[in-house]
């Protein structure tokens, strides 16, 4: 019986858990998901200082001419101590003297010699970065579970972290069956086809940031797809296209059953893609897709995804939604719940015109993809309707509705 949407991430989520974890230097963690919590060991800014180029004076000077005796540069480890009716020199990034109320900016002086004449008006502590007004010490910076973009990283560069624990980037074993493919480097008769699918998957495993090996294309055999399976079972995830129907020469399910293969479900209650399989051996993952390119690759987004997410250790591990409206009116046939490619572009969503399960070149024109209620038959001209972006990760810590059910 074929599981729902909802049962299948049950399912998922349930088994799948995160990989062991490592410790990198900075340099090399980008992309990587945090295994610990980073806690700043000291405050930033670790003291006092200037926002801008400019005098260092008390408030009680305003509008009066005072001396300048002295400069600070950043870095400096000055002793100096301002007194009333001094100013003193600061560049940017200096730490304040002691006695320091306020900053003017040099453009706000007049400069007359070794003095100047201040405004009028002075405001306390104007242009002064106070100690700790970005960070404190003792506060969490990131936590466990974050995954590391260019600007996590600053904060770690901003504690003096070097290196840092973090989980092991998920492992994914690729290939595909089937006598009528062929790879994109080899020659093709009239009866065979390109593999298009491993490719996909390859680039798309890439961008999630697993490391990725692709074992290559079986015949439809139980002993050749027998042959990839032993070349894969030292990976967290083993990804396959083809021959998960019923058909005379669909033998995956049926290889995998030799090595213990625990399947978790062998259907889904979706359109295009149900002989979508997920499973186990022993340590090791199992998602069986289709061979229709369209049904693999969308299949692949909703749940293949989900499972690297969740073995990366990402507390977002759960697909999230954009809301937006239709473009136009758009007619359905109701029966199974459905994926339906198109393009989003910033402002509405555009279904692609002519799809089905078998072809390649509406996921070359889509960047996102909905998926609707069974019962639904029209999704009108402005209808708010929840998108599931391809061309970029959007990612959330908490499980949510995906389904469009928008009748009118």
């Amino acid at each position: 019986m074929a599981v729902t949407i909802e049962e299948a991430f049950e399912y998922i989520y349930k088994n799948t858990t995160a990989k062991s974890i490592k410790i990198l230097p900075i340099e090399q963690v980008l992309g990587y998901v945090l295994a610990e919590d980073i806690i700043a060991s000291h405050n930033l800014p670790p003291y006092d200082n200037s926002a801008m180029d400019g005098y260092a004076v008390k408030v009680e000077d305003a509008g009066k001419e005072v001396k300048v005796n002295h400069t600070i540069f950043a870095g400096d480890d000055s002793k100096e101590e301002l007194k009333s009716g001094f100013a003193i020199k600061i560049m940017t990034g200096a730490r304040v003297p002691k006695g320091c109320e306020t900053i003017v900016p040099i453009e706000d002086a007049v400069i007359s010699q070794d003095k100047i004449k201040l405004p009028k008006k002075l405001k306390p502590f104007r242009h002064i970065r106070l100690c700790g007004e970005d960070i404190k010490s003792a506060t969490t910076l990131l936590k466990r579970g974050q995954r590391l973009q260019a600007h996590h990283i600053t904060l770690l560069a901003s504690q003096g972290i070097s290196h840092t624990k973090v989980y092991k980037k998920p492992k994914v074993a690729i290939f595909a069956s089937g006598n009528e493919l062929k790879m994109h480097f080899e020659n093709v008769t009239s009866y065979q086809l390109y593999n298009t699918n491993t490719p996909t998957f390859f680039s798309r495993v890439k961008e999630l940031g697993c490391e990725v090996d692709f074992i290559g294309t079986s015949q439809d055999s139980l002993k050749d797809i027998q042959e990839h399976i032993k070349s894969a079972l030292e990976s967290d995830l083993i990804i396959t296209s083809g021959g998960v129907s019923v058909g005379d020469a669909d033998f995956t399910k049926e290889a995998f059953g030799a090595f213990g293969y625990e399947i978790f479900f062998d259907k889904i209650d979706i359109k295009p893609g149900k002989p979508t399989t997920f499973g186990r051996i022993k340590d090791t993952l199992i998602l069986n897709l289709p061979g229709n390119p369209l049904a693999a690759a969308l299949n692949f987004e909703l749940f293949g995804q989900s499972i690297i997410l969740a073995l990366s250790g990402d507390k977002a591990k759960y697909i999230n939604t954009i809301e937006t409206k239709m473009a136009d009116d758009y007619t359905l046939k109701p029966g199974r719940r459905s994926l339906i490619p198109g393009y989003f572009d910033g402002i509405k969503f555009i279904p692609h015109k002519k799809f089905a399960p078998g072809m390649i070149s509406p996921l070359a024109a889509s960047n996102a993809y909905i998926i609707v209620e069974n019962d639904c038959e029209i999704l009108k001209k402005d209808a708010k309707v929840k998108i599931i972006p391809t061309r970029f990760s959007f990612n959330s810590k908490e499980i949510n509705d995906l389904i469009n059910t928008t009748k009118e």
